[in-house]
């Protein structure tokens, strides 16, 4: 990934919060048929490794599991807030015009080890912690122990875990840091107002970039 140091984010805790408030990432991976990517909503457990171990899960239909080996390297993707940025909401293209239209965003590249992990056990406290994650924001929680058993059983031996130890976290926050302060703010409030709140914010207080 191109990063310029002014949108290069290296504080883990800024990477960790990304991970965890989007954690739809895009799996890649590359076996005897090429490349491939898988859309899955992973656990990201940051006390375990040196940076971290992600969790998740693939239906047993799906020859991701048995395309992979152990130990392969995998990249996964997490995107936060994006969109378009037009030149015409800095202020300062008012002034001398040397302003030229760009695409904001916010991404997490993890960088690992892969290892299937087709048991049980661990299917079900993946799901288990997957569900109180996801569950908590709703006014009567869905809980696993509401499904019959037999359908439960059924649908957990009809996914397989995996597991990847992160080695390394890469993280591209271009929120405008490059623009003068007036000129991002500027763009952040169009945002605002044109109900882009999530970018809009992330704009408005961007994490340190890269000394």
């Amino acid at each position: 990934m191109y990063l310029p140091p002014h949108f290069a984010v290296t504080d883990p805790e800024a990477l960790h919060q990304l991970m965890q408030a989007h954690p739809l990432g895009a799996l890649i991976t590359c076996g005897e048929g090429g490349l491939d990517a898988n859309h899955l909503p992973f656990e990201f457990d940051g006390e375990q490794g040196a940076h971290g171990v992600l969790r998740a899960h693939v239906a047993r239909n799906n020859p991701l599991w048995q395309e992979v080996k152990d130990g392969d390297e995998v990249l996964v993707i997490f995107r936060a807030a994006e969109g378009y940025i037009s030149p015409s909401w800095y202020p300062g293209k008012q002034v001398h015009h040397k302003q030229v239209p760009t695409w904001n965003y916010a991404v997490v590249h993890a960088h690992g080890r892969i290892r299937v992990r087709d048991d049980a056990r661990f299917v079900r406290r993946l799901l288990a912690t997957l569900t109180r994650t996801h569950e908590a924001g709703e006014s009567i929680p869905w809980k696993m122990a509401d499904a019959p058993r037999d359908y439960l059983e059924t649908m957990v031996q009809a996914v397989v875990g995996i597991e990847i130890e992160v080695e390394r976290l890469v993280g591209k926050f271009k929120l405008g840091q490059n623009k003068e302060t007036a000129d991002r703010l500027g763009a952040a409030n169009t945002l605002q107002d044109r109900g882009q709140t999530a970018l809009a914010g992330a704009m408005l207080n961007p994490p340190p970039s890269q000394p």
